[in-house]
């Protein structure tokens, strides 16, 4: 490939042409066969623009160019809080496709277990998700105390009649819970610019309370070491751990579902004993 082929540009008026493409929300190929470019310089352009908006596909590919911190960050903010999102579709997939395959089993559950269930299910399916930082869920739990059997205040752990009550009662729907305290989270989720909370994000629903935890894991290794000092620990016992970090790593974020907890939600059980191929009871188990 020859130097003029590697720093090839493209005219001003042909980058405003493909911002007014995008804008209408075409993929790089059509934008590709519109304007006579390769695909991989369209693919390039739908990506900045899809990041950055018009600029960054007036600028793409200069070599002075660069996005601001402040928007790299924007970004990857964007995206973990968009992992929340992801958890929303897989679970109103997971609702839909069941209510699509199992009618006869589902209209079984709601006769004879949970008369309410396919109403539930279809709410969900079609509802967007509540989100509420864990600071402002507990200032409106803390104005209904009087009706929990745990009281709670701010750096308590949420129990499943709060988590209910929240979907239940206050949203009527699933509920994403966010940021909560540093203290009753794990010591590798990410610490918040506040430095007491961390970047952990609990999905609640109506019936069950938390159905998906998940977290941003703490990258900077610093502050993963001081984190496990905080708790008494030892980092020299996490060596590996660390090492996952200390020699590369990048932000990153995961999330798991209760699969359990999911078959009870769509089925209505409410024992979740009765919906483990092999459950354990406490004190049964010999090792």
């Amino acid at each position: 490939m020859s130097e003029a082929t590697r720093t090839r540009t493209h005219a001003p008026e042909v980058r405003q042409r493909a911002v007014e493409i995008l804008q209408e929300g075409v993929g790089h190929r059509a934008l590709a066969a519109e304007l006579g470019i390769p695909q991989a310089t369209a693919r390039q352009w739908a990506r900045a623009y899809a990041v950055g908006g018009a600029d960054a596909v007036l600028n793409a590919g200069s070599h002075h160019h660069t996005y601001s911190y402040d928007v790299k960050l924007a970004v990857v903010k964007d995206r973990l809080e968009n992992g929340l999102t992801v958890r929303e579709a897989m679970i109103k997939h997971n609702i839909t496709r069941v209510l699509e395959r199992c009618p006869d089993e589902i209209n079984f559950f709601n006769s004879f277990v949970d008369k309410g269930l396919k109403a539930r299910l279809e709410h969900v399916a079609t509802s967007d998700f509540a989100r509420v930082s864990y600071t402002e869920a507990v200032e409106i739990l803390k104005k209904h105390n009087d009706r929990f059997e745990y009281r709670v205040d701010w750096g308590t752990d949420l129990q499943t009649e709060h988590e209910r009550y929240l979907t239940e009662q206050i949203y009527q729907r699933p509920v994403f819970v966010t940021d909560y305290p540093k203290e009753i989270k794990a010591f590798y989720m990410r610490l918040n610019d506040d430095g007491k909370t961390v970047a952990a994000a609990d999905c609640l629903v109506p019936g069950i309370g938390e159905i998906i935890g998940g977290s941003q894991r703490e990258e900077r290794i610093e502050l993963l070491e001081k984190r496990i000092r905080e708790l008494g620990m030892n980092p020299e016992d996490y060596w590996w751990y660390c090492d996952l970090r200390r020699y590369g790593s990048c932000r990153h974020a995961g999330f798991g579902l209760g699969f359990e907890r999911m078959v009870m939600y769509l089925t209505g059980v409410s024992n979740i004993r009765d919906v483990e191929l092999h459950p354990r009871t406490v004190g049964n188990a010999e090792f």
